[in-house]
């Protein structure tokens, strides 16, 4: 017998919302990459999650002969909304078995519920911004997964499109061959954008200066350069704080790139780490007992993947080269590093712009992940 039970936003409730795909669907697939399961938990509180200020959700997980067999969130962002002008639901941290029956029951629930506050199209997957995983991976399901994005078996997409659910936007993604030297053309261009623009990278030691000087400048500058993307969620203020103070004490300084003017304002940067996604599957998730050990040697020891998490310009400097800076900035340290490959993380296959600065490189896009909507 098939149940459809509501999770309630509390630690042990939603610890056993996390665990599904850990424990259960994803126990021994090898591409399938966890999250830190006390980050995610945080992420669905209210209490904890500074999105829910302008966002709410609901959570659902079946059970069938009490055993759990799958999950879905429903989420209402009314700021995208507001942008859009449309009553927009979504459905996001969707996990299934390959059962038509216990698909159908958890999409039916989630639709409900958005239908229950007015919305009439669903759309995921999607998180509550785009700080969260988001599209369903339709390409590159024997590819590792990154910390950054969503891993799910084949069947998802199928049963989506059995559903009804349409391709709303696509994201693709690339692996990146980290070259011995810079591309010597991407250096010309560099050294021009450098001259023309007065601009000039700036490298800190301590990460104190970077959390007070830069800190909200960095958050600022992905709000202004994500602005037009699909169904960018700008951060508010206290989300800014809640990012600065969860992400940059940690950040490998010799792993970012900073790109400034002559008055110290900040116009790029990019931000790269070494790959978690080995460590993360060895821990399960967890820091305990040996959770935190490989992490801090993913971090620190020897790592032959760089996740390349976000690069972001202002827009009156897009198409001008300031990327050709970063990339200048990063390489040679990627190479001291050891890295053999960056994984490019999703990058919306219609955004040309970002996708132009790989032809200095060899890549080859390996993975892409899709957005289903659908009128209900």
């Amino acid at each position: 017998m098939l149940e459809i039970r509501e999770i309630k936003p509390t630690k042990s409730e939603l610890t056993k919302f996390v665990h599904f795909p850990i424990d259960y669907l994803y126990k021994d697939n090898d591409c399938y990459v966890p999250a830190m399961i006390i980050d995610e938990v945080a992420m669905f509180d209210p209490k904890e999650n500074p999105a829910f200020d302008f966002c709410e959700a609901v959570y659902y997980m079946a059970y069938r002969d009490g055993k759990p067999v799958g999950r879905i969130a429903g989420i209402i962002n009314r700021i995208v909304n507001e942008r859009s002008g449309k009553q927009e639901g979504r459905f996001g941290f969707i996990d299934f078995i390959d059962d038509n029956e216990v698909v159908d029951a958890l999409i039916n629930a989630v639709t409900m519920w958005v239908k229950s506050k007015g919305m009439n199209i669903l759309t995921g997957p999607l998180g509550f911004t785009d700080m969260d995983p988001e599209g369903m991976l339709v390409e590159g399901f024997d590819q590792l997964s990154t910390q950054a994005t969503i891993y799910n078996h084949p069947y998802y997409p199928k049963h989506m499109e059995r559903l009804g659910f349409e391709k709303d936007a696509d994201w693709i993604e690339f692996k990146i061959n980290i070259p011995d030297e810079i591309p010597e053309k991407m250096v010309r261009i560099a050294q021009i954008v450098k001259t023309r623009y007065k601009l000039e990278n700036l490298h800190l030691t301590s990460r104190s200066e970077l959390k007070k000087k830069y800190g909200k400048a960095i958050f600022s500058l992905i709000n202004e350069a994500y602005d037009t993307l699909f169904g960018y969620s700008p951060l508010s203020d206290k989300q800014i704080k809640h990012y600065i103070d969860m992400y940059l004490p940690f950040l490998p300084l010799n792993d970012l790139s900073l790109v400034v003017k002559e008055d110290g304002e900040l116009i790029g940067v990019g931000i790269a780490i070494p790959s978690l996604s080995r460590a993360l599957i060895k821990g399960r998730g967890r820091l305990f007992p040996t959770g935190w050990y490989h992490l801090i040697k993913a971090l620190k020891g020897k790592n032959d993947i760089v996740d390349l998490m976000l690069i972001a310009v202002k827009p009156e400097y897009q198409s001008k080269g300031v990327n050709s800076l970063i990339f200048c900035d990063l390489i040679p340290n990627f190479r001291a590093n050891g890295y053999v490959y960056a994984e490019s993380n999703p990058e919306l296959e219609a955004n040309q712009k970002v996708q132009q600065q790989w032809a200095y490189f060899d890549y080859v896009q390996h993975k892409r992940r899709r957005a289903f909507t659908k009128e209900i």
